[in-house]
């Protein structure tokens, strides 16, 4: 009876710290898997299917990157009890706080309308009778109206259960039959060749794994978890526990992991199936579902579907969400997902103008898939400018006190900046070649 005892306790042990791990994550995780939307899984699928095993080095090569300039938007948000405009706004000229927001508001813009597409033409694969059109607004509306109409708390926790679809891919690549001293050897030698096609997927894999988007969310749903623990908002220079801080290094590190991995593994599907049986170019859809063919077999339509719509549906309010806070932030408008419609209308009033837009950019001849990849692109050109003030802010003795970078952190910070100018700076250039 006593060992029986012991080995139910042993057993509960790691499942409640496990359970208590899970609900430790928050804006990290959520901010992680939304990285995996329509428009990276369409930007990863394409390296794959167009490079075989070639740039998986860059999964693990990004996740550093991407770990230090997220961490450090968190921090900001904790330290400062604002989100990453209004810091901004409290530390630089107007022109400045315009121009990041300006640049935020195109990127993400064009960013959902991509993904609105990516997620109709899912849709469409499971009943190509459904009107494209049609589709593209429901799923605008579902996304507004969860975004209105839901709190905070329970959205954030049904943000963090979508992003288990992602799943999808990681099984199917392991089903896929991988040359995995391939994946090996391309996963730790990096390999660039230096012309157009590739120049612009590295651009596109960089800018939509270290994307804009992500840090001005990442920074005010920090500031949010504070709000509802309490704190007072806008308070500058909130006191900071080593716990607090540790605690969000798990949350923060833990989803850019997840997003790491993921991104490895639809990769690695898409090359062990459709590079390998001649399939270069991902043209539709139904392309790109081919990929979860090994896990999923006649049902691989309808899992890519289900992984397409989920994760647009998870990336979609991030999207409106972070260009909302940057915009009411920047003119000190009241702001928040945790408010109700009637206290914020203006916050709320950017995300149904940001979703229109993204409705009507699917009305103007744009390819699908390839506002997918442009879409990634437009990212990787503009996180250079943004990630500069998020470097200097988050190194600041006076608006961190106490908080700033560490000198290798620092470091870190400054050479993400310098790789993402250098690729925004080749994919411009590119186009005239």
């Amino acid at each position: 009876m006593q060992q029986k005892k012991n080995f139910e306790t042993e057993i509960e042990v790691p499942l409640k710290r496990a359970e208590q791990y899970w609900h430790k994550l928050g804006p990290g995780l959520t901010t992680g898997a939304s990285d995996d939307d329509p428009s990276g899984i369409a930007t990863y699928s394409q390296t794959g299917a167009r490079y075989g095993y070639r740039l998986l080095w860059l999964a693990w090569f990004t996740l550093p990157l991407m770990g230090v300039i997220q961490e450090m938007c968190a921090r900001i948000g904790v330290v400062t009890g604002r989100g990453l405009a209004a810091n901004i706004r409290h530390n630089y000229s107007k022109p400045v706080l315009y121009l990041t927001t300006a640049l935020l508001f195109a990127a993400n813009t064009f960013n959902i309308g991509a993904d609105l597409g990516a997620m109709a033409k899912g849709a469409q694969l499971l009943n190509p009778q459904i009107n494209f059109a049609g589709l593209v607004i429901f799923f605008a509306a579902l996304s507004l109206l969860l975004q209105i109409f839901t709190s905070y708390v329970v959205y954030a926790r049904y943000l963090k259960y979508l992003a288990l679809v992602l799943f999808a891919y990681i099984i199917s690549a392991l089903l896929s039959g991988l040359n995995w001293r391939e994946v090996f050897i391309h996963s730790v030698i990096p390999s660039i060749h230096f012309n157009k096609n590739e120049l612009l997927i590295i651009c596109g894999i960089l800018g939509t794994t270290i994307s804009p988007y992500l840090f001005f969310w990442q920074t005010s749903q920090e500031v949010e978890e504070q709000n509802l623990q309490g704190k007072e908002e806008d308070t500058w220079h909130q006191p900071v526990s080593s716990a607090q801080l540790s605690d969000l290094k798990a949350d923060v590190w833990s989803g850019m992991f997840f997003s790491n991995v993921v991104m490895f593994f639809i990769i690695a599907a898409c090359a062990g199936t459709l590079y390998a049986h001649g399939i270069t170019n991902i043209a539709t859809a139904s392309d790109a579902a081919m990929a979860l063919r090994p896990f999923g077999g006649n049902a691989a339509f309808w899992l890519f579907a289900v992984g397409i719509i989920g994760t647009g549906m998870l990336a979609i309010p991030v999207l409106a969400g972070s260009t909302s806070y940057a915009l009411s932030e920047s003119f000190g408008w009241k702001h928040g997902l945790y408010r109700k419609l009637k206290e914020a209308y203006a916050f709320y009033g950017v995300i149904v103008v940001s979703m229109v837009f993204g409705i009507l950019m699917n009305f103007i001849g744009l390819d699908p898939i390839k506002a997918l990849i442009y879409s990634a692109v437009a990212n990787g050109v503009v996180a250079p400018i943004i990630l500069v003030l998020i470097v200097k802010m988050s190194s600041s003795k006076e608006i961190m006190q106490g908080n700033e970078n560490h000198k290798f952190v620092r470091w870190i910070g400054w050479l993400t900046v310098a790789l993402m100018t250098v690729s925004g700076i080749a994919a411009i250039a590119s186009f005239f070649l």
